[in-house]
């Protein structure tokens, strides 16, 4: 984006000279001509230095008008770079001006070249500044960690890597489903790597976890003293991944208020801090997930169609942990290193009971229980290896969920699974076998991502 440019004067030819050098090379400017027009305009406008006349109409000689504007500016905005100028330069009113908050001071007629280089100076401190206070804003957020590492050995998970690698490089929104437990926000924070913006910011928000009372806060900023606690101006989430990719998750559980503030933020890429009138801009690619019914919560009335139109360009589906098997004991292991070095326990591996029992255990809270899980077996293991007994999984049932456990797709999963077992992996009889035609039964194959020769 063009820098912007706030010139201030009272004098029409001198700023139609500055805005006609100023956008040759390659600055935006917007200009005001007294002191409440340019207070007006950075309540309202992004603006990257502001370039301030010091004597206007009602005072054209002492500076003073001008020195209560710095410092008026400096005050409500600490880091806009500001630099006077004057055609009654003195030192005095030099040093005034730099106590009162300006960064530099340029004096009338002025010279081009040092113009433009006090310019370009004062756009690398405003950059400065702007990156300081967001890794500071940054810090002060709780972001979601992971381990960083996708196991993806099976069938299914390497579908699902193969469809993210594919649209990770575009700016194409991407909705992640699958139930909770499954690893949606490490796929997210994957695809942000494998993207252009991986050098940007990855910023992860529960979207349906902020209260209603503070959403638009957390999301957009605020400005100080726009509430009780705002004690100073902070950015929000979509201003932060600037840039960067903003991670939306459990965005089916965002109030159904809030859903036009964010939908618009995510179609136009504007928002205004709450508190503030002046409309900011930010470029953020937009990753969503949800374990939710988004069809169904919009027939319900519960959430925008348009909204699920804007997260949804690319749908990606996690499967869950008892329909990739085979990588369950590989994730075990993972884990199982990962907590015994991080406790300092000399456990290597699981006992032939243990790797049956994990093997057969339904996983209902999928990557994110047998993680749990294993982490509590390695607290608790006597020897080297983790046994049964250290898994802690008696008391929960073992072996695949019942029907009355499964949702209507699993359901319809297992059954065509079933059939095809039934008739040795053949289509037409397995279809003939579920009173499905053949056409309807492939139909049915290739949304629930069944291959007949891997059953």
């Amino acid at each position: 984006m063009q820098p912007r440019i706030l010139i201030a004067d009272d004098q029409a030819d001198i700023l139609s000279a500055l805005k006609l050098l100023l956008k040759r090379e390659g600055y935006e400017v917007t200009t005001a001509t007294s002191p409440a027009g340019v207070l007006d305009v950075v309540a309202r406008e992004h603006v990257d230095v502001a370039l301030v006349d010091l004597n206007y109409t009602r005072d054209t000689t002492s500076g003073e008008e001008g020195l209560a504007l710095v410092e008026q500016l400096h005050r409500l905005h600490p880091e806009l770079p500001i630099v006077v100028m004057t055609a009654w330069a003195s030192v005095e009113v030099a040093v005034r001006a730099m106590r009162q908050g300006a960064n530099d001071f340029l004096e009338k007629p002025w010279n081009n070249q040092r113009l433009l280089s006090l310019l370009a100076n004062q756009v690398k401190l405003a950059e400065a500044r702007q990156r300081g206070r967001r890794l500071a804003d940054e810090n002060a957020i709780l972001r979601a960690g992971d381990d960083g590492t996708l196991i993806a050995s099976s069938r299914p998970m390497q579908d699902v890597v193969r469809l993210a690698r594919q649209v990770a490089p575009s700016d194409a929104s991407v909705l992640i489903t699958g139930e909770p437990g499954t690893g949606k926000s490490l796929l997210a924070k994957l695809m942000h790597d494998w993207s252009a913006r991986a050098e940007k910011s990855f910023i992860s928000v529960n979207a349906g976890g902020l209260p209603e009372t503070v959403f638009e806060s957390e999301m957009f900023g605020h400005v100080r003293g726009a509430f009780t606690d705002a004690k100073a101006d902070r950015a929000g989430r979509f201003e932060l991944a600037d840039g960067g990719t903003l991670f939306l998750d459990e965005i089916g559980n965002v109030p159904p208020a809030q859903q036009a503030r964010l939908l618009r933020a995510l179609e136009t890429g504007e928002f205004e801090r709450v508190g503030s009138s002046r409309t900011q801009r930010a470029n953020v690619r937009v990753i969503s997930a949800t374990n939710a019914d988004l069809p169904a919560m919009i027939a319900d009335g519960r959430f925008r169609e348009d909204l699920l139109f804007r997260i949804n360009t690319v749908e990606i589906r996690l499967p869950p942990l008892r329909e990739r098997r085979e990588e369950i004991l590989e994730l075990a292991t993972a884990q199982l290193a990962r907590k015994a070095a991080q406790y300092g326990r000399a456990v290597h591996g699981f006992d032939a009971v243990a790797i049956a029992a994990l093997q057969q255990y339904a996983w209902p809270g999928n990557v994110r229980e047998l993680n749990s899980v294993v982490e509590r077996s390695v607290l608790l293991a006597a020897g080297p290896e983790v046994g049964v007994a250290d898994l802690r999984l008696s008391a929960v049932r073992a072996g695949p969920p019942s029907l009355e456990e499964m949702s209507l797709e699993d359901a319809e999963r297992a059954l065509i699974r079933s059939a095809l077992r039934r008739n040795g992996g053949s289509v037409p009889a397995a279809a003939e076998a579920l009173g499905l035609s053949r056409s309807a039964m492939y139909r049915r194959l290739e949304k629930l991502g069944l291959k007949p020769d891997e059953l």
